[in-house]
């Protein structure tokens, strides 16, 4: 294949793999299915494709629609082992985050509840509402008719509506949230916990990758005991991670997060979700599995001081 047509592949690249991760959730899943496209691209008649990045747009999205309609994936995803797999802010498959919609779109509470609908309903509202195909469009990439793209996307906005309390903030709120949270984790009692959380918080852990199931905790107080035991270390924690952690706060899918990292290794990841100023859900991932990219981008960051140097 020549340099040009690798070129014009690569430059679509990007906007592909957060195609992609928005349908899957994954960032592996996403990766193989921009490869796969490659593939084909590098097997189809280009002489025959009048618009590459629709050709493109359209493969992806239906390989995508295939992974979501296997079913091994809807078995893995309906006992209860899913997370969303967290990305850094600032990576690329993150995609377009010009809009509120756009951004809401990859927050780790979008991506969750973005389970409840088909995989059609999904395709159809990420294309239309984070990469503002027309309807025609839509319909052209997904082979269905422009009414039925127009009614899959009233049903997964109605089916959505109630993921939008997410609020935004900046680097330097989300910072000062993640202090405060760990300040609180770290203080060995329950009421500083309880005093950030919303009465109704509920929090999600994958148990360092070590549950068969997720973790599911309801309740401010029941949370709250969950994050202090979960935040004090032992030797045994100590012997799991290979060593001492540095405690910092970032971003991850648009909300902020405490990183847990060793030699540049992130080790854990806590997502805090914010309505107003209480933290409504925490999600806590360790998986080494879910947290790959994210550590890949990590090492490839300069990072701010941490919170704690030595955990």
């Amino acid at each position: 294949m020549d340099t040009a047509t690798v070129g014009r592949f690569e430059a679509n690249r990007d906007r592909l793999a957060s195609i992609a991760y928005r349908l899957l959730g994954s960032a592996a899943d996403a990766e193989d299915v921009v490869q796969d496209a490659f593939i084909r691209w590098q097997a189809a008649d280009r002489a025959s494709i009048r618009v590459p990045e629709a050709w493109l747009t359209k493969v992806v999205s239906n390989l995508s629609l295939d992974r979501l309609r296997s079913a091994q994936q809807r078995h893995e995803r309906a006992v209860g082992t899913w997370l969303p797999e967290p990305l850094l802010d600032g990576d690329p498959m993150l995609g377009p985050a010009d809009t509120a919609v756009q951004r809401e779109s990859v927050t780790m509470a979008m991506l969750t509840v973005m389970e409840r609908l088909s995989p059609i309903e999904r395709a159809v509202y990420v294309l239309r509402e984070a990469f503002s195909h027309s309807h025609r469009e839509v319909a052209e990439i997904l082979d269905i008719t422009e009414s039925a793209s127009q009614q899959h996307a009233l049903r997964a906005r109605r089916h959505l509506a109630s993921g939008r309390t997410t609020t935004e903030v900046d680097a330097e709120s989300a910072r000062r949230i993640v202090e405060a949270f760990v300040a609180a984790s770290a203080s060995g009692r329950t009421e500083p916990l309880v005093s950030l959380l919303s009465e109704d918080a509920t929090a999600v852990s994958d148990g360092a990758g070590l549950s068969a199931k997720l973790l599911h905790f309801t309740g401010a107080r029941k949370v709250s005991a969950m994050l202090r035991a979960g935040f004090k270390p032992t030797p045994a924690k100590h012997r799991l991670v290979g060593g001492t952690l540095s405690i910092y706060a970032g971003n991850v899918n648009g909300s902020p997060a405490m990183i847990a990292a060793t030699d540049d290794q992130v080790m854990g990841v806590v997502v805090l979700e914010l309505d107003g100023e209480k933290i409504t859900t925490v999600r806590g991932v360790a998986s080494q599995a879910r947290l790959r990219r994210l550590s890949e981008q990590w090492q490839l960051r300069d990072h701010s001081d941490p919170i704690i140097e030595s955990w």
